[in-house]
This record gives C-alpha cells, structure tokens and sequence, in this order.
C-alpha cells in the first residue's frame, strides 16, 4: 500500500491541464482518499511505472509529488475519522 499525494501549481494554464492529468492518473490506479490524495494497493511494478508517469506528469520546479510506503501491513497504520466512509481496496468489487 502507498499514500500517493501532491500539489500541483495551477497559477496559468498549463498548471492546471498538469493538475487534471496527474489526478487523472492517479484515478486510474488508486482510490481518491482526499482530494490530491490517494491510496494505491498495487504491485511494484505497476507502482513503478505510476510512479514514473506522475514524474514524467509534474513540472518539478512548481509541483510536488510525495508517496508514503505503507507495506503489506497498512491496516495498522491507516486511521480513519470523520466524515466519508472509508474503503476496504481488499474487499469485494461489485463491477
């Protein structure tokens, strides 16, 4: 499990097109937890080329990418309070 988030400048144009991609991105391969945050239950090797996307995405100058590496043990280190129920990316998927 990894905690994906970041920040994208959105000062001009091109900021924002690169905010949309990289959230794009991420929706493809990982839950949405807040709004630039994400939770990825993934294998290394798709994680890596994610990875290597976002950072081909963001222009390093202006933006940020941060990943938590959370193991195979996360349900121990994730703590959940408040508003919007949680998600078990274990769980059953109803397609």
């Amino acid at each position: 499990m990894v905690i994906i988030s970041y920040d994208v400048s959105t000062s001009d144009i091109e900021g924002k097109k690169r905010l949309r991609k990289v959230a794009k991105e991420c929706q493809n391969h990982a839950q949405r937890v807040q709004n630039s945050v994400f939770e990825a239950d993934l294998d290394y090797s798709s994680f890596l080329k994610l990875k290597d996307c976002l950072i081909q995405i963001i222009n390093t100058e202006k933006d940020s990418l941060r990943f938590y590496y959370l193991g195979n043990h996360w349900q121990k280190r994730v703590e959940h309070i408040g508003a919007k129920a949680t998600y078990d990316p274990e769980g059953v998927l109803i397609v």
